[in-house]
Order: C-alpha cells, then structure tokens, then sequence
C-alpha cells in the first residue's frame, strides 16, 4: 500500500558496480526512474517485487548517463549495427517507434523490460452468448 522507498546503501549492497556513484545522484535516477513505473500500488502490488524493478531501471538510467564510463561519459544511444576496425567507424541504430529498444541498451533495461512483460499484455476474454 506504500511508496517504495529508494536506500541508495542497499541498491548498492545489491549492485557493488555502482558502488562509486553518490547516493544524490542514485536517488535522482531513482526519481527518474519513477517516470517508467508508478510508485503505488498499481499496477506492482508486490512492494518487494517494485524495489527490484526500481533498481533494475536505477541501474539502467545509471549505466546509460555514464557511471560506469571512466569520467562519467554517457554512451553512445543505440545498437550498434555495423563497425570497422581501420580509420574506426560505428553505425548506431536506434527505432524509437519500438518501446524495447530504450530498455535493451543495457542488461539492466532488458531484464526489466522482460520482467514487466506481463504489465503490458492482456486476456482478452469475450462476453458470453447463448446459442
């Protein structure tokens, strides 16, 4: 029935590679992170289960804006679709039209995206009828 709570030790007793972040900076990606998924009880019942998609998406946000790039430089966006070794060249791809393709940069993103595969599908189940 409550909001999760976000205690920046614990996600990283949880996550040690995001041990050199600063516990300001881990709460605004946790802020942030609050624009993918509601922070009530609907539609994560489950106050445990939300935490652990919250800090998959904490995760997510951190490795994308650069935290455990040296220097904290954010990455490249995209998948990279084609590469070359001499004179060094990269192709990125990125589909905004597709709602995965945000989430599957990182190995955090994806395993939320396929945790909450469940949130975006439904059972359709028709009104019944007599013959």
């Amino acid at each position: 029935m409550a909001a999760v709570v976000f205690v920046p030790a614990a996600f990283k007793a949880a996550y040690p590679e995001f041990s050199a972040v600063p516990d300001a900076t881990l709460n605004a990606y946790f802020l942030r992170s609050q624009l993918f998924l509601v922070n009530e009880d609907c539609p994560v019942q489950d106050e445990a289960k939300r935490l652990q998609l919250y800090w998959l998406l904490v995760a997510h946000i951190a490795q994308l804006s650069g935290a455990l790039n040296p220097g904290g430089i954010p990455g490249p966006v995209g998948r990279t679709s084609s590469a070359t070794e001499g004179s060094v060249s990269v192709s990125l791809e990125y589909s905004a039209s597709m709602g995965a393709s945000w989430f599957t940069q990182t190995s955090y993103g994806a395993a939320f995206w396929q945790a909450t595969a469940y949130l975006r599908s439904f059972r359709y189940v028709a009104r019944p009828t007599r013959y």
